[in-house]
């Protein structure tokens, strides 16, 4: 089972994701959007189950703080230049793909996993 979680170190409900697999012994792969930014690839993956626009963390301090609220931006450019923007956790697991904390979703994905 490859889970893979795309978040921020100082983002809480990354760590309740990250901590809802250790404690269930399921291993994942953790990238820090501040040290790797999603490929193109990756990308497409999660843009089928989510716009652009839904990425955009509109509610976090950064978001905030830079007074985005106020600009006219194209949301694809802003990401790819600032990924501390990213609404987080993003959990990827197959073709499933997660936006925030949904221990309910993920609890499926385990299910899926162990009955195959």
């Amino acid at each position: 089972m490859v889970i893979q979680i795309f978040g921020k170190k100082s983002c809480n409900n990354t760590k309740k994701a990250e901590r809802f697999f250790k404690e269930r012994n399921i291993k994942y792969q953790f990238i820090d959007l501040n040290k790797y930014p999603i490929s193109k690839g990756e990308l497409k993956v999660i843009t089928n189950m989510f716009s652009i626009e839904d990425l955009l963390d509109v509610e976090g301090t950064e978001y905030k703080k830079r007074n985005l609220q106020y600009f006219v931006y194209d949301t694809q450019e802003l990401l790819d230049e600032n990924p501390c923007l990213y609404k987080t956790p993003i959990l990827r697991y197959k073709n499933s793909v997660t936006l925030g904390y949904h221990p309910d979703i993920w609890n499926g994905w385990i299910n899926t996993f162990r009955y195959n």
